[in-house]
Parts: C-alpha cells; structure tokens; sequence
C-alpha cells in the first residue's frame, strides 16, 4: 500500500514544493490550508494528473485544536492512513518588532502556530504512525535554531522556533522504537518566488548574497525532507538539518 503524507500549509510555496517531490516518489498526498482554497485544489488536481497518486485538499487553521482534530480525522477517513507528517504551516510577522512591543495576540498566534501546533498535531497522529510500527515526522526551523540564539526582532517566532526544536528532539528519542523518526529541516533565505522553482530554474544566475553563488529554492528544501522521508533513513532521527547554502540567516535582518 502507498504510503500517505499529509503536509501542512501546502497550497503553495514550501508546502507546495514539498507535496510535488514527496508525490514523484509515489506517495499520496493530502494539501492543508486555511484561506488558498482555488490554489489548494489546483495543486492537489496537478499532483494526481502528473504523478498518478491520490490526493485531497483539507482547509483547516493549524492554531486550532478542534481543526487539527479534523484534519486528521478527515485524512485517516479518506486515505485509511498517515506515515509522513510534514509541520509545514506557521505564522511568522515580517515587521521587525521588538519583544515588547508585540501584543498578547500576535505572541499567542505565533507560539500557537508554530510550537504548540506541533504538539497538537503529533499527538493526534503518532497513534496512527505506532500502528504500522513506521512514521516520518519532518519540523521546520531556522538556521542554528537548535542552539536557542537570540534573534533580533523576531522573538516569538524564535522562541517558538527553539521549542520546536528541542520536542523534535525529545519525539526521535521517545519514538524510535515504534519505528519513527522525527527531524527538523531549516531553510535559509529563500525569497516568496523562489519557493516552489526547481534548482535548475536558478542555474546559471548569480546570488552575490549566497557563499554558493546561487539562490535557494523550493526543491533544495523538498530535496531533504524527501530524503529524510526514505525507507532507508531509518538511521537519521533527531536531527536538525540547514539548508542555507551558507547564508547567515540570523545576521542578515
């Protein structure tokens, strides 16, 4: 039986990118979002037509329990099963704003977001992973994140960012033996219209910004997490991986 995936925050950018490697591979696909309707249901249209597996548009807000639990119920129902689990989705303010000049909601919204949905989200899905004895479960952080650096400006997100990374962490260890692995993947800089272009679509234009040379994009990050995602990578659990091409992503805002 194929084996199913469900990635949050997919209807386009990272997410996006994401759904398209993991669907070469010949994995089923389930599409989360909240507001990109008419883009969800493209994607998940594409997908099925060029690669030949099933796949399924959900709207669900990640901030939310109650969404959570019906994301997951209305996947278990209609793919009989979820082995990979991509925290893709996660609110992040782009205005530099310092600690305390964030309100009550826009702390919430970004702890809820990007820490606590993990939470909700793995507790719902472990016992389906624990029954097949096999899972994959991929976080997504930023450069260093496992280090807990300061970030000027950017406090919630990484602090929420850092706790993510240690309950990484903590899920490998205490996961191993049904047969799962938990990792963490940090992509760099990489710029709104690069994040669902192939490396080949880069090749050849210069980034002076970049130690490689060359802008990052979507596939560069789909690339690992696909790989992460392998039968064989079984060895590879706990692990906090950047893919940044060099760039320093903390001192460069």
């Amino acid at each position: 039986m194929k084996k199913v995936a469900l990635i949050t925050g997919s209807a386009t950018g990272l997410g996006k990118r994401t759904a398209i490697e993991l669907a070469k591979n010949g994995i089923d696909i389930v599409l989360n979002y909240v507001h990109s309707s008419e883009a969800a249901k493209e994607t998940s249209h594409y997908i099925s037509e060029t690669y030949g597996v099933r796949s399924v548009a959900v709207q669900a807000d990640i901030n939310l329990l109650k969404d959570i639990k019906k994301l997951v119920n209305h996947t278990y129902s209609v793919m009989g099963r979820i082995d990979i689990l991509v925290h893709n989705a996660g609110p992040y303010i782009r205005e530099k704003k310092k600690m305390s000049d964030y309100t009550f909601d826009e702390w919430n919204s970004i702890i809820n977001g990007n820490l606590n949905s993990v939470f909700y989200l793995s507790k719902e899905v472990l016992p389906l992973m624990r029954l097949n004895k096999w899972g994959r479960m991929i976080t997504i952080g930023f450069d260093r994140v496992e280090t807990a650096p300061a970030w000027k400006f950017r406090s919630a997100y990484a602090a929420a960012k850092s706790g993510a990374a240690s309950l990484t962490k903590t899920l490998a260890i205490e996961e191993a033996e049904n047969g799962i692995t938990v990792n963490m993947v940090c992509p760099g800089d990489i710029q709104c219209k690069y994040k669902e272009m192939n490396i080949e679509d880069v090749r050849g234009k210069s980034d002076p910004n970049n130690p490689v040379g060359r802008t990052g994009t979507g596939e560069d990050i789909a690339r690992v997490i696909s790989f992460l995602c392998h039968e064989d990578s079984d060895f590879i659990t706990g692990s906090v991986i950047s893919v940044t091409g060099g760039n320093d992503v903390l001192n460069k805002h």
